[in-house]
C-alpha cells in the first residue's frame, strides 16, 4: 500500500455485544451475574484444591491451573465489558487494546493446552493405574502447566506483535465487545495477509494437536471402562467422561467456528455469540462441570464452610 496522508489510530471505540441502548442496563446486569459466578466459582475450586489435603492428587493439580486460566480468561474481558454497559463513550487506547487481546490469547491458548494435559491425566490414571505415580509425578505435573503457560505467553507475543505491527487509520470502531484478532484485521489499511496465515496456522495446529490428543487419551479410556466388570463403576466412569467431553466438544467447536475459517466469511453477530460463550460462560460452567459434581469437591467444601464458619464464631466469641 502506498503511504499517504491519514490519521493514525490512537484509540479504538468498540461497539459491544449490543448496540441497542434501551438493553444496556439489562445487559449489564446478566454479565455481572455470569462473572460474579465465575470469579465465585474459580476461586473456590482454586482455594479448595489449594488448602484440602485430600485434593492433592495431579488430577485436582490441574483442575486448580485450569481455574486459574479461566478466571484469568474472563478477567481480561469482563470489567471492560461491564463498564462500557454504563458508559456512553466505549473507547480503549491502542495500548489498552493490544494488552487485552495479549492477555486473552494468553489464557485462551494455555486453555486449549489444559483440556489436552487433564485428557492425558486421566489417561494415565485409568489405563495405566499402576504406573499413575510415576508417570504423572509433581514434577511432570509443574513441567507441564509451566511449559503450558509459557507457550500460551510465547503464542500471545508472536500473534498480537503480528496483528499490531499493521497500521490503523481512519477507521476505528471495532465491532466487538473486547479486542479481537478478526475485528482488528478488518480496520486494518494495510496488508493482512501475513497475521492472517499466523492466526491461521497457530490457531489450527494447537486446536489439532489439543484435540488429537483428549480424543486418543478418551478412546484408550473408553475401552478401559468397557473391561471393567462391575456396571455402577463402569457407568460412574462413563458418567465423569460425558461430562468432561460435553464442556471440552462445546469449548473446541466454538474455536473451531470462530478462528478456523476463511476470513471473509465471518459473521460479525454469530462470532460475538460465540466469544461470548468461550469468554464468559464456558469459565462461569467449568467449575460446575469438572468439580461440583465430584464427591471429594463437594465433601472438601463442605468441611472448608464448616471449618470458616466455626473460625468465624470463635472469633465473634473471643471479642464479646
Amino acid at each position: 500500500m502506498a503511504h499517504g496522508n491519514f490519521t493514525r489510530v490512537t484509540e479504538f471505540i468498540l461497539t459491544g455485544v449490543s448496540e441497542r441502548p434501551d438493553l444496556q442496563i439489562p445487559l449489564f446486569f446478566v454479565f455481572l451475574v455470569i462473572y460474579g459466578l465465575t470469579v465465585t466459582g474459580n476461586l473456590s475450586i482454586i482455594t479448595l484444591t489449594s488448602v484440602d489435603s485430600r485434593l492433592q492428587t495431579p488430577m485436582y493439580f490441574f483442575l486448580r491451573h485450569l481455574a486459574v486460566v479461566n478466571l484469568g480468561n474472563s478477567t481480561v474481558i469482563a470489567p471492560k465489558m461491564l463498564i462500557n454497559f454504563l458508559v456512553k463513550k466505549h473507547t480503549t487506547s491502542y495500548c489498552e487494546c493490544a494488552i487485552q487481546l495479549g492477555g486473552f490469547l494468553v489464557f485462551i491458548v494455555a486453555e486449549v493446552l489444559m483440556l489436552a494435559v487433564m485428557a492425558y491425566d486421566r489417561h494415565v490414571a485409568i489405563c495405566s493405574p499402576l504406573l499413575y505415580r510415576a508417570v504423572v509425578s509433581r514434577r511432570i505435573c509443574l513441567l507441564l502447566v509451566s511449559l503450558t503457560y509459557l507457550y500460551g505467553f510465547c503464542t500471545s507475543v508472536v500473534t498480537s506483535s503480528s496483528v499490531f505491527s499493521l497500521t490503523y487509520c481512519s477507521s476505528n470502531v471495532i465491532n466487538h465487545f473486547y479486542c479481537d484478532t478478526a475485528p482488528l484485521l478488518a480496520l486494518s489499511c494495510s496488508d493482512t495477509s501475513v497475521p492472517e496465515a499466523v492466526i491461521f496456522i497457530s490457531a489450527s495446529t494447537n486446536l489439532v494437536f489439543s484435540i488429537i490428543t483428549v480424543v486418543a487419551s478418551y478412546f484408550n479410556i473408553v475401552l478401559s471402562i468397557l473391561k471393567i466388570r462391575s456396571s455402577d463403576e463402569r457407568k460412574k466412569a462413563f458418567s465423569t467422561c460425558a461430562s468432561h467431553m460435553t464442556a471440552v466438544s462445546v469449548f473446541y467447536g466454538t474455536l473451531l467456528f470462530m478462528y478456523l475459517q476463511p476470513q471473509t466469511n465471518h459473521s460479525v453477530g454469530a462470532d460475538k455469540m460465540a466469544s461470548v460463550f468461550y469468554t464468559l460462560v464456558i469459565p462461569m460452567l467449568n467449575p460446575m462441570i469438572y468439580s461440583l459434581r465430584n464427591n471429594d469437591v463437594k465433601a472438601a467444601l463442605k468441611v472448608f464452610i464448616r471449618n470458616t464458619c466455626c473460625s468465624l464464631n470463635h472469633s465473634s466469641f473471643k471479642t464479646l
